[in-house]
């Protein structure tokens, strides 16, 4: 038992501090971060048909008062129609650190980005910006990175 003893009170040591490291690796032994990709990355993208996805459908928005709900995916490409421009974003405390990039894939017509229950700012702006964003069809600000810090809305166009 004397000759146990000292690997019994090893043993939790390296299991704590190897479990503490936390880094996970794909495509690589050595990672350097907690998650080190080396190789190409892809995100769940909504709004597109694409024959290669099954399931894949166009994102149209909703009229006044329903707008359209933005709360799955990564890339989401918004349609908007006559009459139906809204899509809202979900509470930014319910999503922290969710990051959007979202496009208005329409031509002719502006999409509206909702967001009822919080602020949001410019990327370099401390002041709470008006709803709706405006993603207009043809022009600079057709295309947002947006992203919830846990309690606002931070965009960048």
């Amino acid at each position: 038992m004397n000759k146990l003893r000292p690997f019994l009170v090893l043993l939790p040591l390296f299991l704590v501090s190897f479990c503490a490291l936390g880094q996970v690796g794909i495509n690589t032994t050595t990672p350097l971060s907690t998650l080190d990709i080396n190789g190409n990355l892809n995100v769940k993208e909504i709004g597109i048909v694409n024959p290669n996805v099954p399931g894949s459908a166009v994102l149209n928005g909703g009229p006044g008062g329903s707008a359209t709900p933005i709360n799955d995916g990564v890339y989401i490409s918004l349609t908007p129609t006559t009459g139906n421009e809204e899509f809202i974003l979900p509470n930014a405390v319910n999503v922290p650190g969710r990051i959007y990039v979202l496009r208005n894939i329409s031509n002719t017509i502006q999409a509206q980005a909702l967001h009822l229950w919080r602020n949001v700012f410019s990327k370099s702006s401390n002041t709470n910006t008006a709803a709706p964003l405006i993603l207009p069809p043809n022009a600079v600000g057709k295309s947002i990175i947006i992203i919830s810090d846990g309690a606002n809305w931070t965009y960048f166009n």
